[in-house]
This record gives C-alpha cells, sequence and structure tokens, in this order.
C-alpha cells in the first residue's frame, strides 16, 4: 500500500525544470597512460522532475555510465577493445536529511554492494555535482589500445529504470518525464598518447 500512495504522489507531482537545457557532456578528456586508458569527463543534466520527487520520498534512483573503446578497421566494422560500466545509486533519508551515493563496479542489487565506494552529502546539490563529474576512470587496459591506431571510445550516461520498483518501471514505460541520457563520442589517435 506504501507503494502505491508513493506512485501516485509521484505521478500527480507537478513537473518542474520544463525548460532546464538538454543534458549534454561539458568536457571529455582521455589520457592513455602505460597502465591504461582513462577518462575523465564533466556533465551537465537536471534529474528528470519524477525521478526527483521519487528521490525525496525515499526511493533510490540507480544510474550507469558505460564506456566502449572501438578500434578502427578499414577492412569491416570497427572492433570493440574494451568496454566496462560503473553504476552509482542515489538514496535519500528522510529522517536525517542526508544524501548517500554509492558507486561501484558491479551492478547493485540488495543483495550487497560488494566492493563500493560510499559518499554523505547534506545537500542535494553536492550529491548531484558528485555524479555529474567523472576523474580519472580505467576504461580499457594498456595492452588494449594501439598507440599508433585510431579508436573511438563511446561514452554513455543513463537512468537505470531496470532498477527501480516494479509500479515506476510499469508506469515509466514510454514517459519522457523518467528520461535521462547523455552520451558523447570521441576520436582518439596516436598523436594522444601519454
Amino acid at each position: 500500500m506504501l507503494w502505491i500512495s508513493a506512485v501516485l504522489a509521484v505521478w500527480a507531482a507537478p513537473a518542474r525544470g520544463a525548460e532546464a537545457a538538454p543534458p549534454e557532456v561539458d568536457e571529455l578528456r582521455l589520457n592513455l597512460a602505460d597502465d591504461g586508458l582513462y577518462l575523465s569527463t564533466t556533465m551537465q543534466f537536471s534529474l528528470p522532475a519524477l525521478a526527483e520527487d521519487a528521490l525525496y520520498k525515499g526511493i533510490p534512483m540507480y544510474f550507469v555510465a558505460e564506456a566502449q573503446v572501438l578500434r578502427d578497421r578499414w577492412y569491416w566494422s570497427d572492433r570493440q577493445v574494451a568496454a566496462t560500466s560503473r553504476y552509482l545509486r542515489l538514496s535519500y533519508q528522510p529522517l536525517t536529511r542526508r544524501w548517500r551515493l554509492i558507486i561501484s563496479t558491479t551492478p547493485i542489487t540488495n543483495a550487497g554492494l560488494g566492493v563500493s565506494l560510499g559518499q554523505n552529502f547534506d545537500d542535494f546539490d553536492d550529491a548531484l555535482a558528485a555524479i555529474q563529474r567523472i576523474s580519472r576512470w580505467k576504461i580499457a587496459e594498456g595492452d588494449a589500445v594501439e598507440a599508433d591506431a585510431m579508436h573511438t571510445v563511446n561514452f554513455r550516461f543513463r537512468l537505470d529504470m531496470s532498477q527501480l520498483p516494479r509500479p515506476f518501471q510499469i508506469g515509466a514505460v514510454g514517459r519522457s518525464g523518467w528520461n535521462l541520457l547523455v552520451s558523447r563520442s570521441q576520436r582518439l589517435g596516436g598523436e594522444h598518447t601519454k
């Protein structure tokens, strides 16, 4: 019954931030070192109003950052040499009025967090700013990227709808109020080494 009332409250909430700027990647830096390829980025986006309202009601939101490295081939489609994901969960504790951000290399489930990094924030804007920055994320091993070949790095950040509670998943299908996707591709050539 609690889930039903929470779902109804979120759907009845007025849409805010309709004039918000579209999500984008402000900066995407790639650094090829001896031990691997590192990605750093800064994104600009606002959470969808429905997702933000659900957060304030104590329902955690899950995000996925994905990076894919493709090596150019003239005779066939590009070959994937590396792919990795980073999983984030943002939650609000109404009793303490604190935000908790968990970052993990494996999907976050109810069975446990595995190896993860947790941070607490007093303010929603600080928690959102931490989500929007990724610094020195290793996306490929050093031997996977050839220094003299051209590569394309595809970066994508999205709200993971599959982690929402079932009533939200059913209601969110096809609704633009739940959409959050930020993506960018960048070329990496031999001149980007070190």
